[in-house]
């Protein structure tokens, strides 16, 4: 059946692709992420996705291929310990939930309760981990003027 929302395999061949086709055309790269993180079904196979993900994306850089990142609700797991948080600009929807863990397992872990929005878009910005918050009818004017913008300084 589907399962929808994790990175397997598949996923990370075709990132990994499509990072290696922005990097022979010297075209700037959009990731756009919603993901429950890495694809366990696969194993250790899903897992290496991050790796390779990473390095596909540190490609871009050494290229100055400009690299987006949009979060989408929600972004979690390997998605966001790896490839989603490497951009050179990391855009986000309003309210996404980002993270590495659910909320409840981070306060089982550290026996304590997060701050209200913790994992959310908004709580992100306010403390540096992304670029900026865009809503959908504002996203292909915002994604015109920071590739034109990442363009111009390559």
């Amino acid at each position: 059946g589907f399962m929808g929302g994790s990175m397997g395999s598949v996923v990370g061949e075709k990132i990994c692709r499509a990072a290696d086709r922005a990097v022979e055309g010297n075209t700037p790269f959009l990731l756009v992420t919603t993901s429950g993180g890495a694809r366990m079904q696969e194993g250790i196979l899903s897992l290496m996705q991050m790796a390779r993900t990473s390095a596909a994306m540190a490609r871009l850089h050494e290229a100055g291929v400009p690299f987006i990142s949009l979060l989408t609700d929600p972004t979690f797991g390997g998605v966001t310990a790896s490839v989603a948080m490497l951009g050179d600009v990391i855009l986000a929807e309003p309210k996404a939930l980002i993270g590495f863990a659910g909320p409840r397992v981070i306060e089982q872990t550290i026996k304590q309760r997060l701050p209200d929005g913790f994992q959310r878009a908004e709580f992100l910005l306010e403390h540096g981990m992304i670029d900026a918050i865009v809503s959908r009818p504002r996203l292909q004017q915002t994604l015109h003027t920071v590739f034109r913008h990442l363009s111009a300084s390559a």
